[in-house]
């Protein structure tokens, strides 16, 4: 089972921290050890398998979830969001690559060394284009590793499209998100208030996506989006990097 990072309070992030097992309903605390005797021995019902941390409130009054784990639905049952949304619209992409574009048929050409940017708008940009001309906001942080993977290195040269139509790609090294402690997991932030969080299997194939408006979620994915915005740089930029190092 991989632990979802959720929040810490700690400035140097060994402890206090709190995790979510996705595969449960459970959240995992990692704190100092309690250690005085007079409080242990106060404890209740304890079992031989229990062991007890200490935490401060505001880790939990800040992170722990307050409703229910949402149910895993396809992606599907939320493309309506992205019509409906009211001021933005904000993707965090950590994979390594993705099946869809293992899939995609400019695919090979890419491999071959085509130019994979010159195609006809699809159904994405062309609402980028409606939505951004109404003055709303789509962007997204992508992390990359160094050296790039190839399925960074497509979305990279892809990149250059979907910014002509409108969107905000930015970019951030894997090493600079780590000392951001951004979260490892991919997500929509709509609207800062409605967090669509993926799900993938080992092969990078998208099996949905968990909806919620969690105050706790909601708050630790805009914590991130303002980090991540604050250190990325713009695709074109990025790119440039790249080339230079090449």
């Amino acid at each position: 089972m991989t632990l979802r990072f959720l929040g810490t309070t700690s400035d140097d992030g060994d402890c206090p921290t709190l995790y979510e097992i996705p595969e449960t309903d459970e959240v995992l605390v990692q704190g100092d050890r309690e250690t005085d005797p007079a409080h242990l021995t106060q404890l209740r019902d304890v079992k031989p398998s229990e062991t007890f941390v200490r935490v401060p409130r505001s880790l939990l009054t800040r992170y722990a979830p307050r409703t229910e784990a949402p149910e895993l639905q396809p992606f599907a049952s939320i493309s309506h969001l992205f019509r409906d949304f009211r001021h933005t619209a904000w993707r965090l992409e950590t994979r390594r690559g993705y099946a869809t574009d293992r899939k995609s048929p400019l695919w090979p050409r890419f491999l071959a060394g085509e130019d994979v940017t010159a195609e006809p708008d699809n159904a994405w940009r062309e609402n980028v284009r409606a939505q951004t001309g109404q003055g709303k906001r789509i962007g997204r942080v992508r992390i990359a590793d160094e050296p790039l993977t190839q399925g960074q290195s497509f979305l990279l040269a892809r990149a250059t499209t979907n910014v002509a139509a409108g969107e905000d790609i930015r970019y951030l090294t894997r090493a600079e998100a780590q000392d951001l402690r951004l979260p490892d997991f991919d997500f929509w932030l709509i609207d800062s208030r409605t967090l669509a969080r993926f799900a993938f299997d080992e092969d990078d194939t998208t099996l949905g996506v968990y909806v919620t408006q969690d105050p706790a979620e909601v708050l630790a994915a805009c914590q991130a989006r303002d980090a991540a915005w604050h250190h990325a740089v713009p695709a074109a930029e990025f790119a440039e990097r790249v080339r230079s190092t090449v």
